[in-house]
């Protein structure tokens, strides 16, 4: 059940982190921050960032236990 939280906190975390730091236009190196077109709007997105937010919201919550 930890892991379904986990993947709704880590992915509120990278639309956060994502937009905070490509809305300065910056590709953030490693983490690769795109554009993605949903419908009128667009979203930035990283999925290396998405995997290491829901590890780490993961283990925390696992550490909770």
């Amino acid at each position: 059940m930890e892991f379904f939280k986990a993947v709704f906190l880590g992915g509120l975390l990278t639309g956060i982190f994502s937009l905070v730091v490509g809305s300065t236009g910056t590709k953030a190196g490693w983490l690769a921050i795109h554009t993605i077109h949903a419908g009128q709007y667009d979203v930035l997105w990283s999925w290396p960032l998405f995997f290491a937010m829901t590890g780490m919201a993961w283990g925390l919550m696992m550490l909770q236990r």
